[in-house]
């Protein structure tokens, strides 16, 4: 018989691909068989329907399913039947999924009082459940992921082999018998009796703090209506104003506390489930997002997270109850102590929220990689990639060697190019301790290892002490290959080139807190021309002075003062602090200023931000990164759209100088009006900016960047004003903005820069 041998990548593993094949083999009367791998889904099949085949194989794939490729060849196919095979464990050129929320079968089973998963909190089957978390190496067996530990119960295995059921070859198939298990367990390690879901609600009515392990890590979870217990965990946990996302059943019990749009609406109920950042109602949720415009609200994902809203409901039978709006509402903060990574083990947890959680939800399933929760907003735009969402490789334009990049010292991810995929790992946070750089090493080991290839060149940030550079060097040395420096700003507008594919020079927004400048100089609100792996600085923001030096970026009030000294308003400087600032004095400053000690200059938006929020009296010290810069926006919102100040800027030899508004702030006494005008004006500004360099340039594209470019404000405004004046915004959609996204931009860099493989030829 005459046959061909069907080569299908993408994401074909872990979802349901092979008995997809199949049923549809057997619907069609074909022979052959299909197995799993290193490349993907091989498939050799022969029969008289093949057209029929290859025309609904990808049209009718599963949900999960994630078809790039499929290729086509001739083969001779002595077979008789249709079976899946054993898996083959050769070069590795596929990928892994992402963790998907569960589904609405599983919620069905979960429900029912006579089926076997009746209340099983590890519920699962071909289309749902952890994917990415659980999987050591590919290709995706189950004796390859963490449920290795835990062989099939006669009945799962007879789930698993029938081709009839939704669990066939499902790799995570478990039950009540085989396990995983569900156990509650008090601050010290000992097991509390009773039902461990009964238990744990109990305890988060009456106002403890609870650890429970989901699918990526550890949540610390509190009673989010409960303002004792939400105090009691920002101390704990030394999380002083920094915002917690909260979780409720459904979107109708969020409506009372947030502004949900229809886009918000399936972001939620996504199978990736992430954290959406909807508009604040301003109602009564005192220290979940003090002084923000928007809260990060998320939906149950996983079956233990919906058992806790199933047990607050009384155990009902069915699923009518899973839309009616509910009135449980959890913090659902990660389990980290202060500035370190996410708790994934059982002993882990004991040992490192010891002092944190009041008593400890765990289960005995490996979390083999860490990985957060995703935050996104509508459009849908990143604020954090992880789960639901890596490893799922974002598509490039080309092919090239391959490449690791480390990234940056803030909200650091890596990045591996491989072919024409780039694979960004999950967030992996700051770099500030020992445990978060072995969360460094350990994600670049995992990552490197599931796409099985050592890197030909590795590619890191400017800064030589960033932790992040000093691992890539480490390595380098190690693997014996190049180790290139990316300037910070070209790899936030490279990595929005990289995502959209753009081929070619374009204008480049890159806006931020401080990154070094190709010319050593602190960074931060420039304006380049980027042609791949050249980047040519084009104009900047006037720069602003920081007394203190870092010390500026935690405290306000200091660039204020610097604002108001270098505008020539020295004299000014003692009344404004007494009304604005009683505790603070100027003489310090004014010194530091006058014999310019200790106060470096930048041209960073973000210190541009904190001007503004010092000068309006609105922040005398950040608690965490970019404080002031959201709660500027939030007042901002409160207003809605307001006219730029005409007057607010300058722009004289390529420099944008904002002194101006600045100079209306110190005289506003309405915060949130000059929130609004400085929203307004700092981007009226900046598009007249864009749109003269555009013109003189004969640029009609600019890609904007930098954890700024997270303002939903600013970026509305710059998204009018530049499209009617016909330029084309380009934003990051697959990666984020802000330092999430710098080693996808690195790594674009570098594959596109010839210098280092021409070094390398010549030794």
């Amino acid at each position: 018989m005459n046959g061909r041998r069907i080569r299908v990548r993408g994401l074909v593993q872990g979802v349901g691909f092979r008995p997809y094949v199949w049923n549809l083999a057997h619907q069609l009367g074909l022979s052959g068989w299909v197995l799993n791998d290193g490349g993907g889904v091989s498939i050799v099949i022969g029969g008289d329907a093949m057209d029929a085949f290859l025309d609904r194989l990808p049209k009718e794939a599963p949900r999960l399913a994630r078809i790039d490729s499929i290729e086509v060849e001739p083969v001779a196919l002595p077979l008789e039947g249709f079976s899946i095979l054993d898996s083959v464990a050769d070069a590795v050129a596929t990928a892994i999924g992402p963790d998907a929320a569960v589904c609405a079968d599983c919620v069905s089973e979960l429900c029912d009082p006579g089926n076997r998963r009746w209340r099983y909190a590890f519920t699962t089957c071909t289309h749902c459940g952890p994917r990415y978390t659980v999987t050591r190496r590919i290709p995706y067996d189950r004796e390859q992921t963490s449920l290795h530990d835990f062989p099939l119960c006669t009945e799962c295995a007879r789930e698993y082999g029938s081709v009839t059921d939704r669990r066939f070859h499902a790799e995570t198939t478990c039950c009540p018998v085989c396990g995983p298990r569900l156990q509650l367990c008090n601050a010290v390690g000992e097991v509390i009796a009773g039902d461990p879901i009964a238990q744990t609600l109990q305890m988060l009515r009456s106002g403890r703090i609870v650890a429970i392990k989901g699918l990526g890590g550890f949540h610390l979870v509190c009673d989010a209506r409960n303002p004792q217990s939400v105090a009691e965990l920002r101390q704990r946990k030394q999380r002083e104003e920094k915002p917690l996302a909260v979780m409720a059943l459904n979107t109708a019990s969020l409506q009372q506390y947030a502004h949900i749009d229809e886009e918000e609406r399936d972001l939620l109920q996504g199978v990736e489930a992430p954290i959406v950042l909807c508009r604040t109602k301003k109602l009564d949720l005192p220290g979940i997002a003090p002084g923000l415009a928007w809260l990060g609200a998320m939906l149950p994902s996983n079956p233990l997270q919906l058992l806790l809203w199933h047990e607050a409901c009384g155990r009902p039978s069915g699923t009518a109850w899973l839309v009616e709006p509910n009135d449980l509402l959890l913090v659902m903060s990660s389990a980290n102590p202060h500035g370190e990574p996410l708790v994934s083990g059982n002993n882990e947890a004991l040992h490192r929220l010891t002092g944190i959680a009041d008593a400890f939800l765990l289960h005995d399933r490996d979390i083999v990689v860490r990985c957060d929760d995703s935050v996104v907003r509508s459009g849908p735009r990143f604020i954090r990639r992880a789960r639901g969402f890596t490893p799922v490789p974002i598509a490039l334009a080309k092919d090239g060697p391959t490449v690791l990049a480390l990234g940056g010292h803030l909200k650091n991810t890596v990045c591996v190019l491989k072919g024409r995929e780039a694979y960004l790992s999950q967030h992996i946070g700051g770099l500030d301790n020992a445990a978060a750089i072995g969360f460094l090493e350990e994600t670049v080991a995992h990552l490197l290892g599931i796409l099985d290839i050592r890197p030909e060149v590795i590619a890191h940030d400017l800064h030589p002490d960033y932790a992040s550079t000093q691992e890539a060097l480490r390595l380098a040395q190690q693997w014996g290959v190049p180790a290139v420096a990316v300037p910070h700003h070209h790899a936030h507008i490279a990595s929005i080139c990289a995502e959209h594919g753009l081929d070619g020079p374009v204008l480049g927004l890159a806006l931020d807190g401080v990154g070094l400048g190709q010319d050593g100089g602190l960074w931060g609100g420039e304006l380049l021309r980027v042609n791949g792996a050249q980047c040519e600085r084009l104009g900047h923001l006037q720069s602003m002075r920081l007394p203190g030096g870092d010390r500026a970026a935690r405290e306000p009030w200091r660039v204020a003062v610097a604002v108001l000294y270098d505008i020539g308003r020295r004299d000014q400087i003692q009344p404004w602090l007494r009304k604005r600032y009683s505790q603070r004095e100027a003489g310090p400053l004014v010194t530091l200023l006058q014999r310019d000690l200790n106060c470096p200059s930048t041209t960073s938006m973000g210190r541009l931000f904190d001007a503004a929020a010092g000068l309006l009296g609105l922040r005398d010290q950040n608690h965490y990164e970019g404080q002031a810069a959201m709660e500027l926006e939030g007042l901002a919102q409160q207003v809605g759209p307001v006219q730029p100040f005409g007057d607010g800027f300058l722009l004289r030899d390529e420099v944008l100088d904002f002194s101006p508004l600045l100079a209306h702030l110190s005289e506003c006494d309405n915060p949130a009006l000059g929130a609004a005008w400085f929203h307004a004006t700092v981007a009226h500004g900046l598009a007249q900016w864009v749109v003269a360099a555009a013109r003189k340039s004969q640029l009609a594209r600019v890609a904007v960047g930098g954890g700024c470019a997270m303002n939903e404000i600013l970026m509305s405004y710059l998204r009018i004003a530049l499209s009617e004046a016909g330029v084309s915004l380009v934003e990051a959609r697959r990666a984020p903005p802000n330092d999430g996204g710098l080693a996808l931009g690195q790594a674009w860099v570098v594959r596109l820069d010839a210098q280092w493989r021409t070094t390398l030829a010549h030794g």
